[in-house]
């Protein structure tokens, strides 16, 4: 960029050139400690040294604006965090793993550098997943039409990722305010970039997209790179599209404090970016231009020292996490309901579909707070609502801002729910995850993401999602649309896992969802959308809590605990063998899977003495095997037989109506081993 415009070492104020000179000699010195720590095992364990890249850092840091934009840092953004406004002893803390650390108390890897106070947000691992959140959180600043811009920071190698071009994809498509800076250093550890992409500079691989333009600039140069953000930033909010920057950088040092580049780059490669140093080249130009005299520079340098020292000395007076704070934070405290505090009702009125009762609860929901949106795969086209019909009409009443499609991509729709419930709070969204529960899996990258933002944050960031899946089989439906998937789900904290099939308790658990802050997945017996066995009359405001289970039919000959799609069968069991006069059968009905009531469970086995358990999915590795590990361990001497489990084979559910009927469990086998169980 010429002179006459942006910045240059020859017109950029005294004041300013002295800021950027002392963040970046304090963001070297902390970069070249951290590894000290980690030899004298006082932290640090994971440290990317960011040397190389210090003109693009310096420069995203100063063009973010806390007040409004939104900052996704990946880590090895030591000085993009400290240019922002992260503290020395911010940056000390985090990769000493602190309890005071601001990004989340020590509960994530060093050099994950974060301050979500000031949208300064917390990101994971998996490298270039953030982009998703980016988007958006980039598509709620459109939505409510406030100043701002998302940045999403990464290097060139994790471009790679599917999730990333999926992000970029759908930021051009919505038209969205991402800045997407790839600081490219050319290599992904030890893997060159050419073993990445044919086009020597990532960026290019976007060159076809609409509704998008690319920066090139030199990230190893302070006044290109910030001319560049600059300009970035400018025809983001000028011209409402995303834009990339590619900046060229160099790795001066290994990858990260586990790697050994020596292994991989040859002496002449080494020699070569030391010499392009940044830092060096910055202070250089200071001189030449006569900007500064040494004896001004030598200041500031013991001024950076001393900044360095403190926050050390701040860093090791530091408490250290507690370790009886494990348990906090893992998923917050849900909506409670004060008129159905067991979720149930005396209600008399028409009984109700469970689609119709999934349907008005989503609309009452969507009247009562004007925050909640939803989007996924065909949820919105004229009278179509979903693959089944359960959004219809939404799109009509709330408008295409609230209720629209996503593309078919499980991990976009995941990925942007999670983005953009970090705007604000109060936000509630609601997606369908995948048309079929069996589709999830594409999305389980993001989804485990999400279920540990809360607990990584140390609470500053709560997803505040609801995750729909049409789940289950009984429709002839075969591979990826018949599987049931929550055996896998209920395994990891940080989330919600409910499945109702009657029609009220769906929509008082899909009511007190949507209602709750938090992760939750909300699984639909999608053969029970019609059925008139599960129908019930609904409350207009019905809300049924999580980890409460109901009691369908009362017993005291065995006790059946089941949920979603099996639920009716075993009540018809019950009805058949109480009309028989054969036996008395208590049918438990859990409609909360995560978190388990537990008391329920125990309340019944004392009361018959004998269990069975049946699930829709495989016995092997189902839900059913943690309910029945519960009983033996809680309520062994109450047992008068062994806990049995009916469930699926341990197969895939064939499309063949013969063989999903020899597969899926049903009312005979669950006779059969009641039977059993009654005459053990």
């Amino acid at each position: 960029m010429s002179e006459e415009k942006g910045y240059s070492i020859k017109k950029t104020d005294k004041e300013t050139l002295t800021k950027w000179f002392k963040l970046m000699l304090v963001g070297r010195a902390i970069d070249d400690r951290a590894p000290n720590y980690l030899k004298q095992a006082i932290g640090w364990s994971y440290h990317a040294p960011y040397a190389g890249h210090d003109g693009i850092q310096l420069a995203i840091g100063q063009v973010f604006d806390r007040e409004s934009d939104h900052l996704f840092p990946y880590y090895r953004d030591m000085l993009t965090s400290h240019s922002a406004g992260l503290t020395a002893e911010e940056l000390i803390l985090n990769g000493i793993s602190k309890d005071t650390d601001v990004a989340g108390g020590g509960r994530h890897m060093s050099n994950h550098f974060a301050k979500p106070e000031w949208n300064v947000h917390n990101v994971s691992s998996c490298t270039g997943n953030h982009t998703l959140h980016a988007v958006g959180v980039a598509r709620a600043i459109k939505k409510y039409k406030v100043p701002g811009v998302a940045i999403s920071s990464q290097g060139e190698s994790s471009v790679s990722e599917g999730y990333v071009y999926e992000a970029i994809n759908g930021a051009s498509n919505e038209k969205l305010p991402v800045i997407f800076v790839f600081q490219d250093n050319g290599y992904g550890i030890s893997v060159p970039k050419a073993d990445q992409t044919a086009n020597r500079k990532v960026a290019n691989n976007f060159t076809g997209f609409k509704n998008l333009k690319i920066f090139h600039c030199n990230g190893k140069d302070v006044f290109d790179s910030m001319n560049t953000m600059a300009a970035a930033k400018a025809c983001v909010i000028e011209n409402e599209i995303p834009v990339i920057v590619q900046a060229n950088c160099v790795r001066i040092h290994s990858h990260s404090n586990s790697d050994r580049h020596d292994l991989y780059r040859d002496d002449y490669e080494l020699n070569y970016v030391h010499q392009y140093d940044p830092l060096a080249k910055f202070r250089r130009l200071l001189i030449r231009y006569d900007r500064f005299t040494e004896e001004e520079l030598e200041i500031l340098e013991k001024e950076a020292k001393e900044i360095v020292k403190a926050a050390h000395k701040v860093g090791m007076n530091a408490p250290n996490p507690d370790p009886s704070s494990i348990h906090d934070f893992v998923i917050p405290e849900p909506y409670v309901s004060e008129k159905y505090p067991e979720g149930l009702h005396n209600y008399n009125g028409e009984p109700k579909k469970l689609i119709e009762g999934l349907n008005e609860t989503l609309k009452a929901e969507f009247r009562f707070n004007p925050d909640t949106f939803i989007w996924g795969q065909d949820v919105a086209h004229k009278e179509k609502g979903g693959i089944f019909n359960v959004t219809k009409g939404m799109q009509q009443e709330f408008g295409k801002e609230r209720v629209f499609n996503g593309p078919i991509a499980e991990d976009f729709i995941m990925g942007t729910a999670n983005g953009m419930s970090r705007f604000n709070d109060k936000l509630r969204i609601v997606v369908e995850g995948a048309e079929f529960a069996d589709y999830f899996w594409p999305a389980m990258e993001q989804f485990v993401e999400t279920t540990h933002e809360y607990w990584r944050t140390k609470g500053q960031f709560s997803p505040n999602i609801t995750v729909r899946l049409a789940s289950g089989g009984y429709i002839g439906g075969g591979l990826y649309h018949s599987q049931n998937i929550e055996g896998s789900l209920t395994s990891l904290p940080g989330v919600r896992v409910v499945y109702p099939c009657y029609a009220d308790d769906a929509a008082g658990l899909l009511r007190t969802s949507i209602r709750s802050r938090g992760l939750t997945i909300f699984m639909e017996p999608k053969a029970l959308y019609n059925a008139p066995r599960v129908a019930a009359p609904i409350p207009d405001d019905f809300e049924v809590p999580f980890g409460k289970a109901r009691v369908r039919r009362e017993g005291t000959d065995l006790s059946i605990i089941t949920y979603g799609n099996t639920t009716p069968m075993c009540v018809e069991l019950a009805d058949q063998f109480s009309k028989e006069g054969k036996a008395n059968i208590e049918v438990l009905d859990l409609r909360s899977l995560s978190p388990l009531d537990t008391e329920a469970i125990l309340n019944t086995v004392k009361k018959t003495g004998k269990v069975l358990v049946v699930h829709e999915d495989k016995v092997f590795g189902g839900f059913g095997g943690e309910v029945a590990a519960q009983i033996n361990d809680l309520a062994f001497e109450h047992l008068d037989g062994p806990v049995k489990r009916v469930g699926s084979t341990f197969t895939p559910v064939g499309f063949n109506r013969i063989l999903e009927s020899a597969i899926l469990p049903d009312l005979e086998r669950i006779k059969k081993a009641a039977s059993e169980l009654l005459n053990y």
